[in-house]
Formats: C-alpha cells, structure tokens, sequence
C-alpha cells in the first residue's frame, strides 16, 4: 500500500465507494468510538489521528481489515497488546456493521464473522475482559463538529 496517496486520488476513491460507507467514515459515531477504543487503550493522543487514518484506509479499501493490527505496530507505533486491542475494537464497532459491504469490497471473507451485539465503547470494562451484555447507549444531540480530521 503506497503511504501517500494524492488527495485527489482519494476523493475519487471515496465517490465510488457505496453511499452507507461514505456516510461512515465521515460521521460523528465512528470518529467518537475510535476516540473512545484509543482512551480506552491509553493510545497517545497524538497517534489517535494516525488511527483514525488508517481505519479510514479500511473503509476505502485500502487496507485490508486484517492488516489493521500490523500496520498500528509499524506505522503508528503502538506496541503489540495494544495495536491488537485497538484493532479488534475498531473491527467490532466500525467494520462489523458494515461486514457485508467491506466483503464485496474486498471480494473476501475479511471480518471474522459474530453476531453484532447492541453493545457501546463506554460501557465496556476498562481492561480487556470477557464480553458483558449492556444496554442501548443514548443518543446525544447532534452538534456541529468544528474540528474534522481528514480520514486520508
């Protein structure tokens, strides 16, 4: 995967993608649980960009989703158990809602296939344990973002 892709080569990408992907990686929710799955896993606030770039490089097909963890060790730094974590959070509550597109994307099996929980970032315990059922997470107000990270 060449580490600078032309802005313009990335919009192009971006307009053929199917619309539910578009809308996903520029929304609120998904900038908000990679905030989330990276305070939880004590990543440096400085690297939480990178994440957010590279998972949006998933999203874009790019990157496949299971070169996730390699690529937050290597190219962002982070240590083994931690890119692991961060990886198979962001493959929960980003790439498995939309599982079905990414794999037509993709034209393989590339998500491990689970039952999509009802299951929200904040109520999950602090350190990696056993799943724990939780309840719907409310939706908060929608206010305008005035700080947006470009995805590439």
């Amino acid at each position: 995967m060449p580490e600078e892709i032309l802005r313009e080569d990335l919009w192009k990408l971006y307009e053929k993608l199917p619309k539910e992907l578009q809308e996903i990686i520029f929304s609120e929710k998904t900038a908000d649980d990679i905030g989330v799955i990276c305070q939880k896993n004590e990543v440096p606030e400085s690297k939480v960009p990178e994440v957010a770039k590279y998972t949006g490089r998933v999203l874009m097909s790019l990157l496949p989703p299971n070169e996730l963890e390699e690529v937050l060790v290597k190219n962002v730094k982070l240590k083994g158990e931690t890119a692991k974590n961060v990886a198979r959070e962001i493959t929960r509550f980003v790439f498995l809602p939309v599982k079905e597109l990414l794999s037509q994307i993709y034209e393989a099996e590339v998500i491990p296939t689970a039952k999509a929980e009802k299951t929200t970032l904040e109520s999950l315990p602090k350190e990696p344990a056993s799943e724990t059922p939780v309840s719907e997470k409310q939706e908060k107000p929608k206010e305008s973002d005035t700080y947006r990270e470009p995805v590439g």
